[in-house]
């Protein structure tokens, strides 16, 4: 059996590099957001409530533009969706730098302005637009590609931060983001979709709203959505809430800082083992033992005895699996309804996972403003992993009949 070339253009080149870049800048500056609430309740008198309402909305904001970003992506090329995203993000921490930037502000800078930045310059729209570049056999690795450099982003950015924040502050901080996101905006104009010759697939005459429906009416896709709210909802609770819990614990504030880099360090390389392992065994099993590692994980975590080893085992382990999700999610909806509305259908995917985003943020600071602890989101959390792992295996993967009869 001959083997595909993985590069079948300089334009896939060039666009896996730069969303590569894209990715990097804004999931490393997102990662960060945790580190700062203890300033902004110092400095601003943001309550942990309303720090885990701000990035709530901003999970929302996320989700609800991704699919909106996708259709623009899809039409008119994933460039002009993706430099949109970095002007909202760019006024979003402008705005939570230089103010206003205290009450109904805050979820505004913080929530709504940042939240549509990322729905178009942090994971569904420059992965889908890579997946465009590459045949079905090479789809998942490329894609897991930028998945892991996003992680590289993890884990520089918190190390970063949390120096800045020290020796600098967090105003210094957020104008030193600005920079980064100005560079990310000149990256954004190489990150292309494919022209007509470069297309893989062949074109076909399926509109967007058939394209909804098709994908409604596939009971793989509704599991698949399911599940992906659970990613969302563990991502979320602990990016937002490990900083203030292991402090809680009776830890310093280095240990958050440090479990936030090991999740970027280690997610690397579980990002492009589960890219690899996508290719080579069933993408549901995949996602189905992931998530039950993700429940092994925070068992160990909140029962064990606080000390700097557990944290670090903890840092390791839950960024091993952090975002492996993502390629065998995006894979399978590639595989499933093809690449030509891949960035609408896999932004709805991940519109779940950022709703479970928003209570994994907002419900976290609840809890510990009602109770005291994070208790009650930890177990949630563990069901919720239970459940994912269930909901994953009744997945067909099969392209649905449309693909094979043309």
């Amino acid at each position: 059996m001959r083997t595909e070339k993985f590069f079948r253009s300089n334009a896939a080149i060039t666009t896996l590099v730069a969303a590569c870049g894209v990715v990097l800048i804004s999931l490393g500056i997102r990662q960060t957001f945790g580190l700062f609430f203890s300033d902004f309740k110092n400095d601003l008198g943001i309550s942990m409530t309303e720090a885990g309402l701000a990035i709530g909305l901003q999970m929302l904001m996320w989700g609800f533009t991704g699919p909106l970003f996708g259709a623009i992506s899809d039409k008119y090329g994933g460039h002009k969706a993706i430099i949109l995203g970095f002007i909202f993000y760019i006024a979003g921490i402008y705005f939570l730098y230089s103010g206003p930037n205290t009450g109904l502000f805050f979820q505004l800078d913080l929530g709504i302005l940042i939240g549509i930045g990322l729905g178009a310059t942090a994971i569904s729209i420059p992965i889908s637009i890579v997946g465009k570049h590459f045949p079905l056999s090479n789809r998942t690795i490329a894609m897991s590609l930028v998945t892991a450099v996003g992680s590289f982003g993890f884990f520089l950015s918190p190390l970063f931060t949390n120096y800045s924040l020290k020796n600098h502050g967090w105003a210094d901080t957020l104008y030193y983001f600005l920079i980064f996101l100005i560079i990310g905006l000149i990256i954004s104009f190489f990150v292309r979709s494919p022209s007509e010759s470069e297309n893989l697939e062949k074109i076909n005459s399926q509109t967007t709203s058939q394209a909804l429906a098709e994908a409604f009416k596939t009971k793989s896709y509704i599991y698949l959505v399911s599940g992906f709210f659970v990613c969302g909802f563990h991502i979320t609770l602990v990016g937002t809430h490990v900083p203030q819990y292991v402090i809680d614990r009776g830890l310093e504030d280095w240990t958050a800082a440090t479990i936030l880099s090991l999740i970027g360090l280690f997610n690397i390389f579980g990002s492009l083992l589960s890219g690899y392992l996508s290719t080579k065994i069933s993408k549901k099993i995949v996602l189905s033992t992931i998530y039950t590692l993700r429940a092994f994980s925070i068992i160990f975590f909140i029962f064990l005895p606080a000390s700097n080893l557990t944290a670090i085992i903890f840092g390791a382990s839950f960024g091993f699996l952090w975002l492996s999700t993502v390629p065998a999610t995006s894979g399978i909806v590639a595989h499933l309804f093809g690449t030509k509305y891949l960035g609408l259908l896999y932004g709805l995917v991940f519109l779940s996972h950022q709703i479970g985003s928003f209570f994994g943020a907002y419900l976290g600071g609840l809890f510990y403003d009602l109770y005291g602890s994070y208790d009650y989101a930890w177990y949630l959390a563990i069901a919720l992993s239970v459940f994912a792992a269930i909901i994953h295996l009744p997945i067909k993967e099969q392209p649905v009949l449309r693909l094979k009869t043309e």
